[in-house]
Formats: structure tokens, C-alpha cells, sequence
């Protein structure tokens, strides 16, 4: 039972008529989704562990990420830290990459984890992925982290000896876009593969530093909406270039295409990207935790703010000294010493926010921005073809 959360300043009968209680419900209530993704993990650690273990301590194991759209985009955000978490190979590979091309990506002698994401499970690539691996992987596993336990990917890794996570009901979100089946699922991958027992004690500072953007951001978000942007590029170095990926996602599916956007890294946005920055473009930069790497992401801030050609920047970070003013700092509180994975999903809040916002102002339903219906909350028109 899907229980009332509060909205983003909104009453919910002000929702209903305005076709975004789904969404606004789905982004608040991700601290507490956090916290019973979390519970749910501890209460099944001994057996996902036996089912995790035999795979994982091949020295030669293989570990592929892997989903579609929102849920691929989970794997680049958390590929590097798992592979420096278990010493192990970790590639995030898209399914709409396996599925047309299986035969550049599967290695039929490596031992393999296959890590599923998927909202419902639903997508036609999702469980045709899922079928031609184990027609290339003589020593194939399938984890399948889901929201959805009637999904297809649920059936198959029942069916295929392979273990689910299910994440709590509430996150099978109704809303067109992915909130916080997002930042579920990539907390439960995160845990379930660096260590339950980890995460046990981390858990509630994510959770708070996530419910303090939702409580101290709103208004500001809402203005910067407000201020009418026509182009907005998300920038972020390693694992943050994937989060800069969701959230420009994010913009334009609950703009419907309304808006430009772009992603890219801090280093990589000089090599011809920032071509793009204009009188009326919005700059959003992720700043990691990490001194060295911090030092580029500052780089890049300073360079844009000489430059003086953004409409205007702003830098989502869990420490001061960004050099923007307080006005332009989107402050991550509690998690000033963390390492950056722990910042992934307050980080990705704020950017929810914003785009649920300016599918407001762009006068669409946040629920179903899409109007003309040729792009669905669980993609259509995919045929999957036969491999010989």
C-alpha cells in the first residue's frame, strides 16, 4: 500500500489537476525507499552472499552491469567503484547494446555475472539480453535487481536459478520517469555487491543528506526553472558522468524534448562540447569528494565563470570552496568526508526537482510529459530479432 508523502509544495489535489502526483510523490519519498532497500538487503545477506561468492572469487570473474535507458545508466555510475570494490572486472554494458550485438560483448569461457536493472522488467531487450547470454556464457549468473516482482526479468532469474532482489513495492514507479527506482536500485546494487554490512552504517547519512535537498532546495529549484533556460549541460567526472547522463535524461523526458541538454566530464566538455554554452544556457557540475579529482571539476567552474558566457553555473556539493556564490552551491550536508559513491543519489535529487519543475512551466503533466504518446513509461516498438 502506497502510503501519502509530502508533495514539492504542493497539496495533492493541486497534483492531480496539474498530472504530477506520481512524480512528486516518487521523488520525495527516496530517503525512506533507501532505508527499507537497505532492510530488505540485511534481512537476505546470508543467502545473497552464498549466491554472490562462488562467482565472485574466480579471480578471472567478470561482472556486467547492464539495463536500458535510466537503468544502463545505473552501471556507468557504478562500474569503477565496484571494480576497485572487488578487485574484479565490472563493465557497464547497456542491453540495447548486448541484444544487437552479442557477439562483441559475451565470452562464452568467462565466468560471468550478468546484474540486471530493470523498473518493471518489463522491456523487450531486457529479457532478450538476459536469453542470449545464456546462449554465449558457458558459466553464466544472473542477479536481476528489480522493482517488479511480476517482471519478466523476476520470472527468468527464478526460472534460470538466478537470485532477485525485489526491491519495496513503492519503488515500481508509476511516474513516466524514473525516480526513485533509480536511486533504489543503484543503492541496492551498490550494497549488495561492496557489502551489505558496509552500507548498514552509511545508510541513514545518505538518506538524511537526500531528505535535505528535498527540504531545503525546493523553492530554489523552482526558481532557477523560473528563469527560463533553453540549454542545460550536467557535467561530472568518473562516476558522476553517468549521474550528469540520468539527470539530463531526466530534463528532457519530463520536458518532452522541450529543453537542449547535454552531459559530459568536467576534462572531456573543453574537447568541443562547450561549444554548446550560450546567453542562455544553464550549467549544473557534480563536484566529487575526492581532492585531486575536485581539483579539475574547479578548474572547469573557475574557466566557465571567466569566460562569462553561461547564463549561469551551478556546482551540487558536499563541501564548500567550489568559488561560486552560496547562491550557486547546492549544498550536500552530512557527507562532507564520504566518498563519492555515497553521494550518488543525494546528488541526483536536485536535477529530479529541477526537471519536475520545468515540465511544469513548459505547461506539461510531469506523469505524462509525452503527448503524443510515441515514447512510453515501458518502451514499445522493439522487435527482437532471431540469431542464427
Amino acid at each position: 500500500m502506497r502510503e501519502s508523502v509530502p508533495p514539492l509544495g504542493f497539496s495533492d489535489e493541486a497534483l492531480e489537476r496539474l498530472g504530477g502526483l506520481w512524480t512528486a510523490r516518487e521523488i520525495v519519498q527516496q530517503p525512506e525507499m533507501l532505508r527499507q532497500t537497505q532492510s530488505l538487503l540485511m534481512a537476505q545477506k546470508a543467502d545473497l552472499e552464498a549466491f554472490l561468492k562462488p562467482v565472485l572469487a574466480q579471480a578471472n570473474a567478470r561482472v556486467i552491469l547492464t539495463g536500458a535507458g535510466t537503468s544502463a545508466f545505473i552501471g556507468a555510475c557504478l562500474a569503477p567503484v565496484l571494480a576497485t570494490e572487488l578487485e574484479r572486472r565490472v563493465e557497464a554494458i547497456p542491453t540495447t547494446d548486448l541484444v544487437c550485438a552479442p557477439q562483441l560483448y559475451f565470452e562464452a569461457d568467462t565466468p560471468t555475472l550478468l546484474v540486471s536493472f530493470g523498473r518493471s522488467g518489463n522491456s523487450p531487450e531486457s529479457l532478450a539480453a538476459l536469453e542470449l547470454a545464456d546462449r554465449f556464457v558457458t558459466d553464466l549468473h544472473h542477479l536481476v535487481i528489480t522493482c517488479n516482482e511480476d517482471g519478466a526479468l523476476a520470472r527468468y532469474a527464478a526460472s534460470s536459478k538466478g537470485y532477485t532482489v525485489l526491491l519495496p513495492e513503492e519503488t515500481h514507479d508509476r511516474s513516466f520517469a524514473m525516480t526513485s527506482s533509480f536511486s533504489c536500485m543503484t543503492f541496492a546494487a551498490l550494497s549488495a555487491l561492496s557489502g551489505v554490512e558496509a552500507w548498514q552504517d552509511r545508510v541513514n547519512a545518505v538518506a538524511e543528506a537526500a531528505q535535505g535537498v528535498i527540504a531545503n532546495y525546493v523553492p530554489t529549484l523552482k526558481a532557477i526553472a523560473d528563469a527560463r533556460y533553453e540549454r542545460v549541460v550536467y557535467l561530472g567526472s568518473h562516476i558522476f558522468q553517468g549521474l550528469a547522463r540520468e539527470a539530463g535524461l531526466k530534463l528532457l523526458e519530463l520536458t518532452n524534448g522541450a529543453l537542449v541538454t547535454m552531459f559530459d566530464s568536467p576534462l572531456g566538455f573543453r574537447h568541443g562540447p562547450k561549444t554548446i554554452v550560450n546567453a542562455k544556457t544553464l550549467v549544473v557540475v557534480f563536484l566529487s569528494n575526492n581532492a585531486y579529482t575536485r581539483s579539475y571539476d574547479t578548474d572547469l567552474v573557475d574557466e566557465l565563470r571567466r569566460d562569462g558566457d553561461a547564463a549561469r553555473v551551478i556546482a551540487i556539493t558536499a563541501q564548500d570552496g567550489a568559488g561560486l556564490p552560496e547562491a550557486d552551491q547546492i549544498r550536500i550536508r552530512g557527507l562532507e568526508t564520504a566518498d563519492d559513491a555515497a553521494l550518488l543519489i543525494p546528488y541526483i535529487i536536485a536535477p529530479q526537482i529541477f526537471a519536475f519543475f520545468e515540465a511544469l512551466r513548459h505547461n506539461l503533466t510531469p506523469d505524462k510529459p509525452n503527448t503524443s504518446g510515441t515514447v512510453n513509461r515501458v518502451v514499445q516498438g522493439v522487435r527482437i530479432h532471431e540469431l542464427d
